[in-house]
C-alpha cells in the first residue's frame, strides 16, 4: 500500500512545505481547520506512536514546537492545538505517524470538547497498576 505522505517527502506529490530537517518534514494541511494548520511529519515511515523509532518521536516534536512558534508569530492565535492520533479508532486517517497544529480562535465554533464525567477512583488504582506494570 502506498503511502500519501511518503509520496509527498519523495517529491512525487506536492505539498506546501513550511519547515524540514533531515528527519522530519512540516506541510500545510490539505483539509485545513483553520488557516495555518499544519502537519509535522518524520521521514522514517512508521504507522504509530506503537511502531516509530523514538529518535525519530523526538525529532518530530522538535520541529513541531519550531513550527508551532511560527504560527503563533505568523497569526496570533488564542490557542494551538497539538493533536496525534494513533489508529482508526483514534481517527488516523493516514497510516503514517503525525502531529497536526491546529491555530484556534475563540468562538470559531470548531469544537474539541467532551463531557468531564470523574472517574472511578478504585478502577483508577487498578488501571494505572495494570499500566505500571506493563512499562
Amino acid at each position: 500500500m502506498s503511502c500519501v505522505f511518503c509520496a509527498i517527502r519523495d517529491g512525487r506529490l506536492p505539498a506546501v512545505t513550511l519547515a524540514e530537517d533531515e528527519r522530519a518534514f512540516a506541510i500545510l494541511d490539505i483539509n485545513p481547520i483553520h488557516d495555518g494548520h499544519t502537519l509535522v511529519i518524520p521521514r522514517a515511515h512508521a504507522e504509530t506512536i506503537f511502531e516509530i523509532a523514538e529518535e525519530d518521536v523526538v525529532a518530530t516534536m522538535r520541529l513541531a514546537r519550531r513550527v508551532a512558534a511560527g504560527i503563533h508569530k505568523a497569526l496570533r492565535p488564542d490557542g494551538l492545538n497539538l493533536l496525534q492520533n494513533n489508529g482508526p479508532a483514534a481517527f488516523q486517517s493516514v497510516p503514517h505517524f503525525h502531529v497536526h497544529l491546529i491555530p484556534r480562535w475563540d468562538d470559531d465554533d470548531k469544537g474539541f470538547t467532551w463531557d468531564l464525567v470523574p472517574g472511578n477512583p478504585s478502577r483508577m488504582r487498578d488501571v494505572a497498576g495494570r499500566i505500571r506494570a506493563a512499562l
